[in-house]
């Protein structure tokens, strides 16, 4: 059983920051991906980042990169989420989830390539 637990989210004002965390534990993996995801009111849920868990190789999705900075503490089995520069279209319950591969990584990006979800953290970015 695998358990992954976020926290961190908040109300902040435009431009405004927060760090998310996901904490993960349970079974062990010997090749993963942590991504995160989010998902605003009537849309789908949608990719923000990702991090290759052994080598660190980070992922992000065009509206956030160069804001955003995903980064893991293998020690805690932590992955955060650093958000800079909050707009209000990034309002929306974050996610944080887990792929496994056995060799490759094919993609990172797909919900549905996750095996195993948290139950989300809210995240509101004010006008």
């Amino acid at each position: 059983q695998v358990q992954l637990v976020e926290s961190g989210g908040g109300l902040v004002r435009t431009g405004g920051a927060l760090r998310l965390s996901c904490a993960a534990s349970g079974r062990t993996f010997n090749r993963h991906v942590m991504g995160w995801f989010r998902q605003a009111p009537g849309k789908e849920r949608e990719f923000v980042s990702a991090i290759d868990w052994k080598d660190g190789i980070q992922y992000y999705e065009d509206p956030v990169r160069g804001r955003f900075s995903i980064s893991r503490d293998k020690a805690k089995n932590t992955v955060y989420l650093q958000m800079n520069g909050l707009k209000p279209e990034d309002t929306a319950i974050y996610y944080c989830a887990v792929q496994e591969y056995s060799d490759i990584v094919l993609r990172v990006s797909f919900v549905s390539d996750y095996n195993y979800w948290g139950q989300g953290t809210q995240v509101t970015v004010s006008s």
